[in-house]
């Protein structure tokens, strides 16, 4: 016996799709910003801290990654650090804010006013001479010295047994 088979209709081809405009990308428009624009940008490094400083025209606050730099920093001595660069030229009319990351408390605030004096000069130059007078320009690169191997420290060596 012969299987009869039966034609089955055929199928229907899709039909080509009509030419797709894609829609034109949105461009972004920029953010207005109603912050002041800033006058003077620095960076300082100690040790492993690194402070990004940005400056603007106001009366003398300094917030360093979001709060007040007298919350943030514990001691006077940090305290007195950040604010000598404004000290030394005795200026209280600039605004600061201050990203610090990495190292300690006393290498932020030794970053940051090492970040402050520099960004100060961007913003005017005759600062210069007064700020490299009291030594607020010079970079302190000292840096914790490396372990090296078959030592227990950095110089420290293991206790020697003669018996």
């Amino acid at each position: 016996m012969k299987k009869t088979t039966t034609a089955k209709p055929a199928a229907k081809q899709p039909k080509a799709p009509a030419a797709v405009v894609a829609p034109a990308p949105k461009v972004k428009e920029p953010k207005k910003s109603v912050a002041k624009p800033s006058i003077g940008h620095g960076v300082g490094r100690r040790k492993k801290a690194i402070a990004r400083i940005w400056l603007k025209r106001g009366n003398g606050a300094i917030l360093i990654n979001g709060s007040h730099y007298k919350e943030y920093f514990d001691t006077d001595i940090m305290r007195s650090a950040v604010a000598t660069p404004f000290n030394v030229l005795s200026l209280n009319n600039y605004d600061v804010e201050a990203n610090v990351i990495g190292g300690g408390k006393l290498g932020q605030a030794e970053a940051v006013k090492l970040g402050i004096a520099r960004a100060l000069v961007a913003s005017d130059e005759s600062y210069k001479v007064k700020l490299r007078d009291f030594g607020l320009l010079t970079v302190d690169a000292r840096v914790k010295e490396r372990k090296k191997y078959g030592q227990k420290a950095a110089r420290r060596k293991f206790q020697f047994v003669k018996r």
